[in-house]
């Protein structure tokens, strides 16, 4: 291969000695992990890979029916043929030192072509219009197999993006410039280093690689994240109850009580003082109280959802009544704690209970009918196999459904650390969100099963009396309060079209608000960042499809939050001297964010 256009700095060569120790080092440790895997399978005596997640069986299904059309595999083929032929000749005139269109050029966004020597370079250039070429036409291929059901069709879209996501050039050593370069420059040093990081990631992950994102080391709960001051103000097995100290004057005589999902760690909504939204609502004038779950283990592998209404969110009202006197709180749920908040409002309903003034749903479904990409993994054969492995643990393993997550956006959450860690062979970079991120949670057997069957499979919350929570029915056309619903637009966990029908199903005042963005940033956007946008519709009802909210869709500038703070005090605005949690009638426990959240589980992988 020619080398890049661009002169790489020379650099001295390493010292033979240090070489010959890393690489004993390397083959040590290389040797201890095979031995130590090739052990596990022969103890589990393993013998052939099973199809858990039925992939082979829908790639099975989908070639069936591709053959039994081999007119559009021949045309499929020969319109590939003629793309790489103009490629060809694409690439000879830049060789000749003439200007030519690209054939296929990658998307803005996609950062694994950000290099100039993608384009600059000819030879690099035709690698990567040589992979976007052959991408596409095996994407276009496999998306619309004619006799495919939806759910085969999905999961070999999915998993063929996956594939292709995989062979990017950008991923190998030889054909990525900016790794050619750092080789060269380092004799290969880089590689040395990334196979270290490889190791070092095998073995923290228990046998199983586990790609760090961030310097983990490099963040403390309570020091440089989750610095909010506060206190934990009522504990039970299910939960922490974490109240935080006023900043202003006076306060609205209604509390905040927000309900983390507990599939992922409350602070995502307090890493920094300056993009807190706990923060920022504290100097609003809200007295915050915010839900710390706990991260269960074995222990709690009975606990149901049932569990997590009554000891988790009643428990919570029940406890800031005793704190603060006041039998109503503003509440606000964020994804799987918004389908909770929402269960736990139809339940008070029924019990004819009113305990919440209004709610406020954070990229929140409760209508399943559409859940995106999520939905490929959810079907009878693999629910039955999660089952299987998490009533038999007692849990479902945090790394799991991180990974699964991830999975939906490769190329961010996945490659784009491979390059970094074992091509380039850098260590990651210390980033808070990401450290948020990695620090993943396990959910009880009893409960995930629960939630998995009723919501994404059955659909059931949306059916009056469809699921029962301590025996009473839940119905969410019973709730009466004020809604307002905030997701985002380009949220790959909560689709905001999915979001938005669930939020039309509710016969209590709803306004519906989009954010730029996606399930995260599209919440976490501060006023002082003035980022994104949001769109609101000024219709008094909301019509019967997200298309058509979104025509009579105007959009505003800046962050949702300030929307939001006018509507939750336009409801009520009256004011109370501040509340200091050390000084309630409950006793203070010890120091936000409290010791339930500090939990990490690759800690223990770790060790």
């Amino acid at each position: 291969m020619a080398a890049p256009t661009t002169e790489t700095p020379k650099a001295e060569l390493p010292d033979p000695q240090e070489v010959a120790k890393t690489y004993a080092e390397v083959a040590r440790r290389a040797s201890h992990l095979i031995s130590d895997h090739v052990h596990r399978q022969l103890k589990k005596g393993v013998s052939t890979p099973a199809d858990e997640l039925g992939i082979a069986q829908a790639f099975m299904d989908m070639m069936a029916k591709l053959l039994a059309n081999p007119y559009k595999l021949a045309q499929a083929q020969m319109n590939l043929v003629w793309d790489y032929f103009s490629l060809w000749q694409h690439s000879m005139m830049r060789v000749a030192g003439l200007n030519a269109a690209p054939i296929a050029a990658p998307e803005k966004s996609d950062k694994r072509f950000k290099d100039e020597e993608w384009e600059q370079h000819f030879l690099f250039d035709f690698i990567k219009q040589s992979y976007l070429i052959a991408a596409r036409h095996i994407h276009d291929t496999v998306c619309c197999v004619d006799g495919l059901d939806e759910q085969t069709q999905k999961k070999v879209n999915f998993y063929t993006r996956q594939y292709i996501d995989a062979l990017s050039p950008s991923n190998f050593a030889i054909t990525n410039p900016e790794v050619f370069r750092e080789t060269v420059k380092s004799h290969g040093q880089n590689l040395l280093k990334g196979l270290n990081n490889l190791l070092r990631d095998v073995e923290e992950g228990g046998g199983n690689l586990r790609v760090k994102m961030t310097d983990t080391t490099a963040f403390e709960l309570g020091k440089n994240v989750a610095t909010t001051p506060g206190k934990v103000v009522f504990q039970t097995e299910m939960m922490q109850l974490v109240q935080y100290t006023p900043s202003t004057d006076k306060v609205l005589k209604k509390p905040l009580l927000i309900v983390p999902p507990w599939i992922n760690k409350f602070y995502i909504l307090d890493l920094r003082e300056k993009n807190s939204y706990i923060k920022w609502c504290v100097d609003q004038g809200h007295t915050v109280f915010v839900i710390s779950w706990v991260n269960p283990d074995e222990r709690l592998a009975a606990k149901s959802f049932d569990a997590y209404v009554k000891e988790g969110v009643i428990a919570a009202l029940d406890a800031i009544e005793q704190q603060t006197g006041e039998k109503e709180v503003n509440a606000a749920g964020y994804c799987l704690g918004g389908t909770l908040l929402a269960t736990a409002l139809a339940y008070l309903a029924a019990k004819r209970q009113k305990r919440i003034a209004s709610a406020t749903f954070f990229t929140t479904m409760t209508d399943f009918t559409d859940p995106g990409e999520l939905g490929v993994f959810i079907d009878e054969g693999q629910v039955s196999s999660l089952e299987k492995k998490m009533f038999e643990r007692g849990y479902l393993e945090g790394s799991e459904m991180a990974g699964t997550f991830s999975m939906l956006r490769a190329n961010d959450l996945i490659w784009s650390f491979v390059v970094n860690n074992y091509l380039l062979g850098k260590d990651p970079f210390p980033f808070d969100l990401l450290y948020w991120n990695s620090d993943s949670t396990r959910m009880p057997a009893t409960m995930h099963s629960f939630y998995l069957r009723n919501m994404y499979m059955e659909n059931r919350l949306i059916e009056p009396g469809g699921i029962e929570i301590d025996g009473v029915p839940i119905d969410l056309t019973k709730i009466k309060v004020p809604c307002y619903f905030i997701s985002a637009i380009e949220d790959h966990i909560a689709p905001w079209k999915s979001t938005y029908m669930g939020a039309r199903r509710f016969t209590a005042p709803v306004r519906f608000v989009l954010g730029g963005s996606g399930h995260i940033a599209g919440i976490v956007n501060p006023p002082a960042a003035n980022k994104y946008g949001y769109w609101v519709n000024p219709g008094a009802k909301l019509p019967e499809s997200a298309e058509a909210w979104f025509e009579g869709a105007q959009q505003n500038a800046g962050s949702w939050w300030t929307d939001w703070q006018a509507w939750v005090t336009g409801h009520d605005a009256e004011q109370v001297d501040p509340r200091d949690p050390a000084k309630g009638k409950l006793k203070a426990l010890e120091e936000a964010p409290g010791s339930f959240v500090k939990a990490r589980v690759d800690v223990k992988a770790a060790a």
